[in-house]
C-alpha cells in the first residue's frame, strides 16, 4: 500500500539547543543521526526537506560580549 504524503515540501527548523540532545553543550550526534534518518524516510517519500538550524545563541553571545 503506497502512503500519499500529505505534503510535497517541508521546512525543518532545528534550535541548537535541540541538537545538543542530553548534552549541557555542543551536538549530540545522535540526536543528529536520528533528525537525519528521519528525513531521509521524508525524501523516500518523495518529500522536498528543507532545514534550517538555529544559531540565536551564538548570535546573543556576541552581542553580549561585545557590550563587555
Amino acid at each position: 500500500m503506497t502512503v500519499k504524503p500529505l505534503y510535497r515540501r517541508v521546512l525543518l527548523k532545528a534550535s541548537g539547543e535541540a541538537l545538543m540532545g542530553e548534552q549541557h553543550f555542543g551536538i549530540d550526534v545522535s540526536v543528529v543521526d536520528r533528525i537525519a534518518g528521519d528525513i531521509a524516510e521524508a525524501r523516500a517519500l518523495g518529500i522536498e526537506v528543507g532545514v534550517v538550524i538555529g544559531g540565536g545563541n551564538i548570535f546573543r553571545g556576541v552581542a553580549v560580549a561585545s557590550k563587555g
